[in-house]
């Protein structure tokens, strides 16, 4: 099982942030930055990773 992980994306524009919660970090930064997620991240750019906090459950 994965660990819960909140991550912050941001574009390198603006500073407009996108906070989210997966438990696979490494596949949705991936995503981000490849454009595959469609919605608010993508529709403003934010491909950069900046911040994110592993934990125990996703409660």
């Amino acid at each position: 099982m994965k660990q819960p992980c909140v991550y912050i994306m941001a574009n390198r524009r603006d500073g407009t942030v996108y906070t989210g919660v997966t438990a696979n970090l490494p596949r949705r930064a991936f995503e981000h930055r490849e454009g595959l997620l469609k919605g608010f991240s993508a529709k403003y750019s934010c491909k950069l990773l900046v911040w994110y906090e592993l934990h125990d459950c996703a409660q």
